[in-house]
C-alpha cells in the first residue's frame, strides 16, 4: 500500500535519476511550455496518460476526470474545469492534437451502468451522479440493446470516447481548428487486462493500434 512516506521516497528517486537525465530538458521547460498534444483522460490511477504513451515532460497537456468525459460547451455560473483546461489548451497553447482516451474496468462507467449513485446528494455520490448522467443517452441505448452485462459495460467504456468526441465539437474553437487544419482529434481506448491500445477509426470503430 502506497501512502505519503511512499511518495515522498519516489519523489528523491525522482531527483537522483529521471530529474538528471532529463535536466536539460527541465531547463528548457522553465521558459515555457509547448505540448504538442492535449490528452484528457480517466482519473482511474491504473492509467496515466504520461506511462501509456512514454512521455518525457513538457509532451503532453492532461486532463484526467471520472470516465474521461467532456461536458457540452454551455454557459453558467458553475466551476467549468474540464472546458477551461480545453480553452487553455487549445486558444492558449494551440495544441494541434486532442487525444480523447477510455480505459478498461472504468469505475465511472460501472457507475453509470449500475445507476448506483442516483438520487444520492452532493458529497455522498450527488457530484458522481450527475457527472455520469453525460452518458444517459448512450447507456440507455446499449443496455436496451447488450443488457448490463460485461459486453455493455466494454461498449459504454468506448461509447465515453464517442460522447466526449461529439461534446469537444460543440465548442466553437473545436470546429473552426478542425475546419482550418489546424486541429484534429483522435479517440483511443486503453484495455488495461492485456495493455493494448485501441485506436478509433474515421468510423468511430476501435481497433488495436
Amino acid at each position: 500500500m502506497t501512502d505519503f512516506t511512499d511518495l515522498l521516497d519516489g519523489y528523491q528517486r525522482f531527483r537522483t535519476s529521471e530529474y538528471r537525465r532529463h535536466r536539460e530538458r527541465w531547463e528548457e521547460l522553465t521558459e515555457g511550455q509547448n505540448p504538442r498534444v492535449m490528452v484528457i483522460a480517466c482519473s482511474d490511477s491504473r492509467v496515466d496518460p504520461a506511462q501509456i504513451f512514454d512521455t518525457v515532460p513538457g509532451e503532453i497537456f492532461v486532463v484526467r476526470n471520472i470516465a474521461n468525459l467532456v461536458p457540452p460547451f454551455e454557459l453558467g455560473g458553475g466551476r467549468h474545469g474540464v472546458s477551461a483546461a480545453l480553452e487553455f489548451a487549445v486558444t492558449q497553447l494551440e495544441v494541434p492534437e486532442i487525444v480523447v482516451l477510455g480505459h478498461g474496468m472504468c469505475g465511472g462507467v460501472h457507475a453509470a451502468i449500475s445507476r448506483s449513485f442516483e438520487g444520492r446528494a452532493p458529497g455522498a455520490g450527488g457530484f458522481i451522479a450527475h457527472w455520469v448522467d453525460m452518458l444517459d443517452e448512450a447507456r440507455d441505448r446499449i443496455v436496451d440493446e447488450l443488457g448490463d452485462g460485461p459486453e455493455a459495460i466494454r461498449a459504454l467504456e468506448l461509447e465515453t470516447v464517442r460522447v466526449s468526441l461529439a461534446n469537444l465539437r460543440t465548442f466553437p474553437c473545436i470546429p473552426e481548428r478542425e475546419a482550418a487544419g489546424t486541429l484534429r482529434l483522435h479517440g483511443a481506448y486503453f484495455a488495461i487486462n492485456d495493455g493494448v491500445l485501441h485506436l478509433m477509426g474515421e468510423d468511430g470503430e476501435f481497433a488495436p493500434a
